[in-house]
């Protein structure tokens, strides 16, 4: 360590309360002075402060020196620094990346906040918000799910605003069992007399493209527009192969990946015998767990990519969010 460092780390120690005192500063430390941006190879002290404010407004005592004891300072605005609390905790306001649910289900994940006509919205998929279908328009949307101890009204968020159908489609059974039922039925109906003729099907899934869900909050002020452990959204973009990614989920909490395909085709297990196929989604390696679905995918840029919907052991599958947007017809 050169004589430079270890004399700002001494001159720190001295003063590190005392700089505490000053109004804002909630953190110090010896670093590398900032330039427009730009991390120099000046060793500094450095005051953390929740905000920066006009020397005007602040008293003598209040306002950092530009050095102490021939040391450089500089003034580093941060924030509040708050303790991590847990994704399954309750947050009010509520960042993406939290539990969240529809008050009939256990629980699954905020994604970010979005806009619709202007008016904040929570996103998630269906099966969070709108419970696979099975919800109606106003709804109750627990933060955090019950899963995670929310109690319905208290813990209420949000009421279900807008959500894309998860659609199911007949199409003929390969099973002989049924097979064989039907032709004896329609030899039955034939010797009656009768022109009613049944067919065997199974239930598989359409083609589709988003499962998806918005929910309208009860009060603006429950509304924080920045994602857990990653911040502000900086825009959107469409993933591309080998992009890296990251999401903030209510189950595995920060984890990162890449885009490993696209264009995927995937069946998707929903339980209950029910297989769901959808089309034009982006694949990802192990980056979620049970729970994670509905978390924002980003890059890392803060661009958002995906929203995040389905996974095995091994992947993860996200529904483009273009896709998303355009089908529930959302902006930032």
């Amino acid at each position: 360590m050169n004589d430079t460092v270890t004399t700002v780390r001494s001159v720190l120690r001295e003063r590190s309360i005392e700089l505490l005192g000053c109004a804002n500063v909630v953190a110090t430390g010896a670093g590398y002075k900032m330039v427009d941006g730009k991390l120099t190879g000046t060793p500094s002290i450095i005051c953390s402060v929740t905000n920066k404010v006009a020397a005007s407004s602040l008293s003598s005592r209040d306002l950092v020196p530009t050095e102490i004891g021939g040391v450089p300072t500089d003034v580093v605005a941060t924030g509040r620094i708050r303790a991590f609390q847990a994704p399954t905790e309750r947050f009010r306001p509520a960042p993406g990346g939290v539990s969240v649910g529809h008050k009939d289900i256990t629980a699954g994940t905020l994604g970010c906040w979005v806009r619709r006509n202007g008016q904040w919205m929570i996103l998630s998929n269906n099966h969070v918000l709108a419970n696979v279908n099975a919800a109606k328009i106003g709804d109750i949307i627990l933060q955090p799910g019950s899963y995670d101890g929310g109690i319905n009204p208290d813990d209420q968020i949000a009421t279900l605003e807008d959500f894309v159908t998860i659609n199911l489609q007949e199409i003929p059974s390969d099973c002989d069992i049924a097979g064989n039922i039907v032709a004896l039925l329609n030899g039955l109906s034939g010797v009656v007399g009768s022109n009613t003729r049944l067919k065997a099907v199974k239930i598989q899934a359409t083609e589709n493209v988003v499962d998806a869900a918005i929910a309208k909050p009860l009060r603006e002020e429950d509304v924080n527009p920045e994602i857990l452990n990653i911040g502000a959204i900086r825009g959107t973009t469409s993933a591309v192969l080998g992009m890296p990614l990251k999401k903030s989920g209510r189950t595995t909490g920060y984890t990162e990946g890449q885009v490993t395909q696209v264009d995927v085709t995937a069946d998707i297990d929903y339980g209950e015998n029910r297989t769901v196929r959808f089309t034009d989604q982006i694949m990802a390696g192990a980056m979620s767990k049970p729970g994670d679905s509905g978390s924002a995918v980003l890059n890392d840029n803060n661009e958002l990519v995906g929203l995040l919907f389905a996974g095995s052991d091994t992947t993860t599958i996200i529904n483009r969010i273009e896709n998303v947007f355009s089908a529930l017809n959302l902006t930032l």
